[in-house]
């Protein structure tokens, strides 16, 4: 929508109250031409859903917008009555369950699809993703990272697909684990997972930002990927090749203000490609979960508890790692880790809209070569490489044989 849809006038956002509210919510999200900034800042402007819905046809006639078409009352009424046969409850942007790190992203989710313990999401949460193929070392250094944190007492997320993710989730199901989901929430993909699926569901949380039965597709994982690193207080790399979803995954937490750790590979192992140019660039290297918490901080003594069934068994001795830091450093992480979420902005954070503008500026319809391509922006290949499969996912870019990329 352009942006004379828009007054100069704002009110003050609040959550919905009522269950009439939440659905006009729903509805407005899920109109065709309404986006998550239009929708925020459509909000901002007029106060309510129900309010925004009525006004809108007439906004975007005036307006010359043509590509508004407002959700069907019915569709949405389905996919609400989806929802509840599928025990799924509906978070609303500024709920109480509403992950707080999450409502204070650029452009945070308006409206989420949960299944399983809502208690999970009020933990400390470090993403941890990597690749599809995984080595067998790759996947036993996600187990091994995820039950290590468990026993500090942080819950992890990752997206649920094969390899890292998997093994992710398996290794954190008694010590908490949320899973972010491409598609639907009642949607088990991929298909060799559900059984993992449906254990989540019953012992941790599944998101989606998705519509009730809707089945993944490649254009959803790039948005998917902001939540998983804006639930998090930061995000583990653990398998990457050069082009991967998971430097999507890192460039999203650095614009969200994460840190980003990655563990190193091989420098002969395609699959370590991407951690190793984290590293190279600023990641911080890590090798245990003793790393982890050094970088992040270990969990805040005031923060919330594990769930009873969830909380770990307490070691014997700590270890040398987990000792008890300074109480002025304790203080600093305390301020840096609890403060309040900021409102969302309702727009893509200002570094990745550039970082696109001036790949699609440098590139024309005759396919230029990447690594031409790199040197001639001055951007790291870390950078370049994730906002290029964006792009490419959403149509705007092309890569042809050989390395080369031109605009659609």
């Amino acid at each position: 929508m352009t942006q004379t849809l828009f007054s100069s006038n704002t009110t003050p956002l609040t959550s919905p109250r009522t269950e009439e509210d939440r659905s006009s919510w729903l509805r407005l999200i899920r109109s065709r031409g309404v986006g998550v900034h239009t929708f925020f800042r459509l909000m901002g402007e007029h106060g309510s859903a129900a309010r925004v819905l009525d006004l809108l046809p007439d906004l975007a006639a005036r307006a010359g917008v043509t590509n508004y078409t407002a959700a069907a009352p019915d569709s949405v009424e389905a996919e609400l009555r989806a929802g509840r046969r599928a025990g799924a409850r509906l978070l609303c942007w500024g709920d109480p369950d509403y992950p707080p790190l999450l409502a204070g992203i650029p452009d945070p989710p308006p409206v989420l699809w949960m299944c399983g313990r809502a208690e999970v999401l009020a933990m400390p949460l470090v993403a941890l993703v990597g690749a599809r193929n995984a080595s067998s070392l790759g996947e036993r250094m996600a187990r091994q990272l995820a039950q290590d944190l468990g026993q500090q007492g942080f819950a992890t997320v990752s997206g649920l697909a094969r390899g890292i993710d998997a093994a992710v989730h398996g290794a954190s199901l008694k010590t908490g684990t949320v899973a972010v989901l491409g598609g639907g929430i009642d949607v088990p993909y991929p298909s060799e997972n559900e059984a993992l699926f449906r254990r989540i569901a019953d012992q941790g949380v599944l998101l989606s930002e998705q519509p009730m039965g809707l089945a993944p597709q490649a254009r959803h994982f790039p948005r998917r990927n902001r939540i998983i690193s804006g639930l998090a207080r930061g995000l583990i790399v653990v398998e990457a090749a050069a082009r991967s979803g998971s430097l999507i995954t890192a460039r999203n937490a650095l614009d969200q203000g994460r840190d980003v750790l990655a563990v190193p590979g091989h420098p002969f192992d395609g699959r370590a490609t991407g951690c190793n140019m984290l590293i190279r660039d600023g990641a911080t290297l890590i090798r245990s979960a003793a790393d982890v918490i050094d970088a992040l901080g270990p969990v805040d003594a005031d923060a919330p508890d594990a769930p009873e069934a969830l909380r770990p068994p307490q070691p014997e001795s700590p270890s040398p790692s987990a000792a008890p830091e300074a109480a002025a450093d304790r203080a600093v992480r305390a301020s840096l880790t609890t403060r309040p979420a900021p409102r969302p902005q309702g727009t893509v954070p200002e570094p990745a809209q550039q970082r696109m503008a001036a790949i699609l500026s440098r590139l024309g319809p005759t396919p230029l070569p990447e690594d031409q391509l790199i040197r001639d922006l001055a951007m790291p290949a870390t950078i370049v490489a994730p906002a290029l499969m964006e792009l490419e996912l959403e149509g705007r870019i092309v890569r042809h044989a050989g390395g080369m990329v031109s605009r659609s």
